[in-house]
């Protein structure tokens, strides 16, 4: 993958979940404006993977540990 094919991904990737996370934040549906959230994460530790699949384990690993467990809430 080239650095501007890189680009246009990151670019989709950042347009298409951001404006998913709008409209359900808008639509008071904090559910599915998490779940977009993640799939954001998701996708980019894909792409991160793609160039570097050590360094994204590790900070895969490192996301991992300071997500909240179910039931508990971030500040």
């Amino acid at each position: 993958m080239t650095s501007h094919q890189l680009a246009d991904e990151l670019r989709r990737v950042a347009t298409t979940q951001v404006s998913d996370i709008t409209r359900a934040v808008k639509e008071g549906q904090k559910s599915i404006a998490l779940n977009e959230v993640r799939d954001m994460a998701r996708r980019l530790s894909l792409l991160a993977d793609a160039f570097d699949p050590k360094s994204a384990a590790e900070a895969k690993a490192d996301f991992v540990e300071a997500e909240p467990q179910d039931g508990a809430q971030a500040a």
